[in-house]
């Protein structure tokens, strides 16, 4: 997780992201807003044993969406290191060594994997916002949009073994919702997804894909979609204990029915991001990116 510097509106990500909301608070008030609202995040996850690397952002380049790093970068069960082409210019400066240098003194990283030079070519895929993957059965799931090139989402799968499940998908307004990881979010043995926003030609092929693997399907509709209650995350804690993480928005907009279907599968931990959901447009799923990486030997946090 990466603790921000300078957080606030993106105008060169709201081109194509919805969810961002600009209001007339000050940059400063925005800033101080959101590092507490990570801060007690961060707090709420290591509360629950959960092992939470923290890296510092700098002020130097000026990175206002880099409290969501799991856009750039991904890290794999077999040591390999993915960085992902970015669609906002500013987006690309958040490839910061400082990060990687963090991960690579507790971590073993085998293989490096770079598409950052299709940005030249016009053709983005931001990592695990554009692809929520099903590591276990190896699928890849993504919805259609400017920042996820379906050419190279087909590559990625070849060169990573993951089978795509390619679909369009589109917010209220009728527009192609920008990142695959704020409609859907897959667990071990369930599925948040909201279906009605895929269009019906693909709806089919999703759910039967959901299905075949085993998932409860927990459908959540557009309203729900809107207070990001597709955007959360199974994770698991020191002991192997697995929690599904979100918002305390994407929390209040479930109905007793469905907390109570999802806690019956793990517990549900929740934090208020109503800073960072309105001006970046992105909640607590995109604000982790889960290491998959071998500890290295000498760590001594194993």
């Amino acid at each position: 997780m990466i603790r921000p510097v300078h957080f606030g509106y993106n105008a060169q990500t709201a081109v194509n992201n919805a969810f961002q909301r600009p209001t007339a608070e000050s940059a400063g008030r925005i800033q101080r807003l959101a590092v507490a609202e990570f801060d007690a995040f961060v707090e709420q996850l290591r509360g629950h044993d959960i092992d939470v690397l923290v890296v510092q952002d700098t002020a130097y380049p000026h990175t206002p969406d880099s409290i969501f790093p799991n856009n750039w970068v991904s890290f794999h069960e077999d040591g390999t290191v993915v960085l992902y082409p970015m669609f906002a210019e500013n987006r690309r400066l958040e490839r910061k060594q400082q990060v990687l240098d963090a991960i690579s003194s507790r971590f073993l990283i085998r293989h490096w994997v770079d598409y950052t030079g299709e940005e030249t070519k016009g053709k983005f895929l931001e990592g695990t916002g554009s692809m929520v993957l099903d590591r276990r059965h190896r699928l890849a799931y993504a919805c259609r949009s400017p920042r996820t090139d379906e050419v190279l989402l087909q590559e990625y799968c070849a060169k990573m073994a993951y089978r795509p499940i390619v679909f369009d998908a589109n917010d209220g307004n009728g527009m192609p919702i920008y990142h695959t990881n704020v409609m859907m979010c897959l667990a071990d043995g369930y599925a948040v997804i909201n279906l009605e926003s895929i269009v019906e030609a693909d709806r089919a092929t999703v759910v039967n894909a959901l299905k075949e693997t085993g998932k409860t399907i927990m459908p959540i509709s557009q309203a729900q979609m809107d207070a990001f209650a597709g955007n959360m995350l199974q994770i698991e804690n020191r002991a192997g204990m697995r929690y599904l993480v979100m918002s305390s928005q994407a929390y209040r907009s479930l109905r007793p029915e469905q907390v109570e279907q999802l806690t019956a599968f793990n517990p549900i931990i929740h934090s208020p991001l109503d800073t960072v959901e309105c001006h970046g447009g992105g909640s607590a799923r995109c604000m982790m990116a889960e290491v998959f990486l071998p500890l290295n030997s000498n760590d001594q946090r194993q």
